[in-house]
């Protein structure tokens, strides 16, 4: 999810599309949070780690 966020905003940077660029965002954001709580220790939807 880190690797598609960060694609969809270079995509939406160079074509100047902003729900692409926020998109993007929210993706990069989520999978952030679900490598945190994986890192952490914590069980992401019945997983040990979220790659």
């Amino acid at each position: 999810m880190i690797i598609l966020g960060i694609l969809l905003l270079i995509i939406g940077f160079l074509t100047g599309i902003p729900i692409v660029w926020s998109i993007g965002v929210i993706v990069l954001v989520i999978g952030l949070v679900l490598w945190l709580l994986g890192a952490m220790g914590h069980a992401v939807a019945g997983r040990r780690h979220y790659f």
